[in-house]
């Protein structure tokens, strides 16, 4: 099954709230074309994600991450930089699987996912 793979990066307020909003918009649609989607959070995104940020951009990100885990899509982060940043029990607490980036790039590619990056 071919898969569509989200990689939130940067942290400006457009690529968040548009890179998770696409990745909603893909789920809607993801079954009915037989493609899997996954997200994967990673550098300024990821602790975008899990700082204390009131702005309406980084509720609105935190709100689409919670609606896509809670819809079964998964949603990954870099366990390294987690332990770095000290985020990993927040991003944990979030419902966010965490794993090597290093190793998630290399899967994603051997399984020939589309990767579309904000």
């Amino acid at each position: 099954m071919p898969k569509t793979v989200i990689h939130v990066f940067r942290d400006d307020d457009e690529s968040i709230v548009t890179g998770t909003r696409l990745a909603w918009r893909i789920q809607e649609v993801a079954a009915e074309n037989d493609v899997e989607l996954e997200v994967f959070c990673f550098g300024p995104a990821q602790r975008r994600l899990a700082a204390d940020d009131a702005s309406e951009a980084a509720t609105t990100y935190r709100r689409q991450i919670a609606e896509l885990i809670a819809a079964g899509v998964p949603v990954g982060a870099c366990v390294n930089a987690a332990r770095a940043d000290g985020t990993e029990a927040e991003l944990l607490r979030r419902g966010l699987s965490l794993s090597v980036a290093r190793d998630e790039f290399a899967r994603f590619t051997l399984e020939e996912a589309t990767v579309i990056t904000f």
